[in-house]
């Protein structure tokens, strides 16, 4: 016989009970190996803390997930505080999951199904289905399964699964068939990769069509105009669905879509789904092609192409929408921070002329923002509390929150790390800049004329006299092989090539399979073969395993 479940799209854990208790939870392994998420898993309220009658030791096996309606009302949330959208339930559970905040984790509503008994002290099971059946009477929320006895029977689980996934609560991304006696799995055993006793069906992207009401161009915050296609109403992957992204004009050109075509969608892990092709031989007469506008919907200030033609931008310095979502965006979690400051207070600061740039913030008083619609006084001294707050966040953040195209919270860590202040960054070059892991040409230049601008001075220096920590939090990095690339060969006695490989990348530099003109040294051990000849050959400097340990030190 034969078990075929629904393969949810969570994330795995492990969860261990001693004596009937909570004990440990990890994101992989048994429970004694991974990222220890306890606390987390102890906010889930369909996760038993304690089982009664419970073996001394069991270890189970479960996806956490975020069901449907959850993950609506968490980027609804989201989407009201300025803060980035999740781009599905599964990224959504498994962001909530390794929150360092249990109080976060708890307030996004995870819940948990369990798949699998891994292990169970003085307790034995002949069948699959058996350990399911056990770990829903002690409690567990199980995975629903069906019986199969061949494999005909399991082809008709597998297709209604798919056809009837839409009505399920949570995201599925297929269906897992697996023997269901015990012991002859055990005979069957598994590969490096996954076990020979079942079997994994994924489900195509689902599709639909639907009809383009309208086309309407958004300004992001950095001034990009955006595309996106407004449909009728129809239901995709458990949601229903009432836009399209469309990405850019060119992507606009290609497809040739027109306000009144039927498209076909689909949703394929995005947040919006994209358009895949328009059904031609239902275009309606007299339809149009979709022009991009030349002037700003928001403010009609010129749009202008970027250099290199991927995006066009609105050129006001004054454009609302920019400074709407600049605002929002300086205020959100990866940036400043602010808590309570979400789009539509920033939208009201905007209007009432309180806040015409982000420095403005730090220049608030309680008595203006109470007096903002569906403020009040208290409402008023928790935001001024947490501007307060956002000014010791850091450089790091600060850099984030500043919005310079390609600085993201990545890249604006790795500038904290290597800069004390933004003081000294402001005394920069692009090669300095460009010296710095994951900070390339595009990024520095766009840093450096940033830093430059008139403007952002002008801002640097309000929130310099706000008194706006500058200061970086950073670790500093020691970037001593920036710019440099290293060759290992031969054996060495110090260092695994893997070990080796990581000091010279901890250090700035980078770890090549090749010989060339721009390798920087050659790293020789014992038995060196040809890579030590060709360096010889080029000229490139060779470093023995002790002149290279005499480097790092």
């Amino acid at each position: 016989a034969y078990v075929t479940e629904p393969k949810i799209d969570g994330l795995s854990v492990a969860v261990e009970y001693i004596d009937g208790k909570l004990y440990r939870g990890a994101t992989r392994g048994d429970g004694l190996k991974g990222e220890d998420v306890t606390e987390n898993l102890k906010t889930i309220r369909s996760l038993p803390k304690i089982i009664e009658n419970a073996p001394h030791r069991l270890i189970v096996r479960g996806e956490v997930y975020m069901a449907r309606d959850t993950f609506i009302e968490l980027n609804a949330q989201r989407e009201i505080d300025g803060e980035k959208l999740f781009a599905n339930p599964r990224n959504a559970a498994a962001g909530s999951l390794r929150q360092l905040d249990s109080k976060i984790a708890a307030s996004r509503r995870l819940d948990i199904i369990v798949f699998n008994i891994q292990y169970s002290e003085g307790k034995d099971f002949s069948a699959h289905s058996e350990t399911l059946d056990y770990l829903k009477d002690i409690g567990f929320p199980v995975v629903p399964y069906k019986l199969c006895s061949g494999f005909s029977d399991c082809r008709g689980q597998i297709e209604w699964l798919g056809e009837n996934r839409d009505t399920l609560p949570y995201d599925i991304d297929g269906a897992v068939v697996k023997l269901d006696d015990l012991e002859k799995r055990k005979a069957l055993g598994s590969t490096a990769k996954a076990p020979r006793w079942a079997v994994a069906y994924k489900y195509p992207p689902e599709k639909k069509e639907t009809v383009v009401q309208d086309i309407v161009v958004q300004v992001g915050r950095t001034g990009a105009l955006t595309p996106k296609a407004v449909v009728s109403p129809v239901r995709l992957a458990g949601t229903t669905v009432t836009n399209a992204t469309l990405h850019n004009q060119d992507i606009i050109d290609r497809l040739d879509i027109r306000i009144g075509d039927t498209v076909v969608i689909q949703k394929a892990g995005e947040i919006i789904p994209e358009i895949l092709e328009v059904v031609k031989s239902k275009r309606p007469r007299g339809t149009k092609p979709f022009i991009f506008p030349d002037l700003c919907p928001e403010c009609g200030s010129p749009v202008v192409r970027d250099e290199d033609g991927s995006a066009l931008r609105c050129t006001g310095a004054e454009c609302p929408a920019q400074l709407l979502r600049h605002l929002a965006h300086f205020a959100s979690r990866e940036a400043m921070d602010i808590d309570g400051l979400g789009i539509s207070l920033c939208e009201a600061l905007i209007n009432s002329g309180l806040v015409k740039t982000p420095a403005d913030l730090y220049y608030l008083d309680a008595q203006s923002v109470a007096a903002l619609d569906r403020m009040g006084r208290k409402s008023a001294e928790n935001l001024m509390a947490a501007i307060e707050n956002s000014k010791q966040r850091g450089l790091a953040k600060l850099l984030c929150a500043f919005g310079i195209r390609q600085v993201g919270s990545k890249a604006a860590k790795a500038l904290a790390s290597n800069y004390a202040s933004l003081d000294e960054l402001l005394s920069s070059t692009e090669d300095e800049l460009c010296s710095i892991p994951d900070i390339g040409p595009i990024t520095a230049d766009y840093l450096v004329s940033w830093l430059r601008n008139p403007q952002s001075l002008h801002q640097i220096k309000l929130l310099r006299n706000a008194g706006v920590s500058f200061e970086s939090h950073e670790e500093k990095l020691d970037n001593r092989f920036a710019g440099m690339t290293f060759v290992l060969t031969g054996a060495l006695s110090a260092f695994t090539r893997d070990e080796a490989t990581a000091v010279i990348e901890s250090f700035g530099g980078k770890v090549s399979s090749s010989v060339s003109k721009k390798t920087s040294y050659v790293v020789a051990g014992e038995e060196s073969g040809s890579k030590l000849t060709k360096a010889q050959s080029l000229g490139i400097p060779v470093l023995t395993e002790g002149e290279f340990c005499a480097m790092i030190e």
